[in-house]
């Protein structure tokens, strides 16, 4: 049994010392990556259509995480009776990528460089926006692995589409994200769950998604299958991709993000499916989006993200065994 970190000598509170995620390792230098999972931060907001102030969730998140960072030996689950997250599973914190302010190609890049740099040490990419336009470079970044590896399935928990392909020029902002994905010839196709009420999305949008493979549920539907059902929905065995953006649940559990929509999951409508995912194929990428601290003066919206992100985490590499 690995050993609890108190016995270090120190009693290492969550509110003490640096808010790394999870208070993990930081590890500045790129090239010095040696994790089962690395954190980026995507502090970009440039492409919101309404509020901004994402580009301070990958900072929240952090402080956040370090709630549950107690130096315990691993997070034991009694419903499940597993410990989760011991010391087997290497999690490191990459920083943030560079972000240059009113130039969206260029900070783009500079999120594809710093996924790419985490799969290239064999580590998960876990990437912490920002807006959903964050999602682009990321879903870029595969391009190399996936010719060596095989395909990815694309599994997005969201209150929107995202599925719009060009409006008055703009191609890359948080409205397009979904769209950009499934361009890829390496992603196989696309699950989209908890999309509802009055979308940006025009109708068309979504006739081109399900044309181009993806299967639209919204919330109420995802409720009224259930789990099993969803999760047959998706290729067993896949390479798994998937992207949260924090406006999926309801706002009065989640109110800190640029476009609330009432009518959103709760905690375990997601984290149900995202531990039947971790079951059911590979999951070898992350991001979660839209976390906009500022609306939340109670903080619950960035403890969710850290929380569902852990849990998500240690889903993975406990299937993993």
């Amino acid at each position: 049994m690995s050993k609890h970190g108190y016995e270090a000598g120190r009693l290492n509170l969550p509110f003490v010392g640096i808010a790394t995620f999870g208070k993990k390792p930081y590890v500045e230098d790129w090239n010095q990556i040696d994790a089962d999972v690395a954190i980026l931060g995507a502090p970009f907001d440039f492409g919101c259509q309404f509020r901004s102030g994402a580009r301070f969730g990958p900072r929240a998140v952090r402080e956040a995480s370090t709630l549950f960072s107690f130096g315990h030996a691993g997070a034991y689950d009694h419903e499940d009776d597993a410990t989760y997250l011991g010391a087997d599973v290497r999690i490191i914190d990459m920083g943030d990528a560079d972000i240059i302010h009113t130039k969206t190609n260029e900070s783009h890049a500079n999120i594809e460089y710093g996924v790419k740099k985490a799969l290239d040490a064999g580590a998960i990419p876990v990437t912490i926006g920002g807006d959903h336009s964050i999602n682009i470079p990321c879903i870029n970044a595969y391009a190399a692995d996936c010719a060596e590896k095989g395909p990815i399935h694309v599994v997005q928990i969201d209150a929107h589409l995202d599925f719009v392909d060009e409006r008055h020029g703009v191609t890359d902002g948080h409205g397009n994200p979904m769209r950009r994905a499934i361009e890829k010839d390496y992603v196989s196709g696309m699950t989209q769950l908890g999309i509802r009420n009055v979308s940006s999305t025009a109708k068309e949008g979504y006739d081109d998604a399900r044309a181009r493979g993806s299967d639209i549920l919204s919330v109420r539907q995802v409720r009224k299958l259930g789990t099993e059902a969803i999760l047959d929905r998706i290729p067993e065995g896949a390479r798994y991709y998937v992207t949260i953006d924090i406006d999926a649940f309801c706002p009065s559990i989640a109110p800190g993000t640029g476009t609330p929509s009432h009518g959103g999951f709760q905690y375990y409508d997601v984290l149900e499916i995202l531990q039947g995912l971790s079951k059911r194929g590979d999951v070898v990428g992350i991001d979660l989006v839209e976390v906009a601290p500022a609306y939340d003066p109670s903080e619950s919206t960035q403890i969710l993200a850290a929380q569902l992100l852990l849990n998500f985490i240690g889903f993975i590499f406990h299937n993993r065994k």
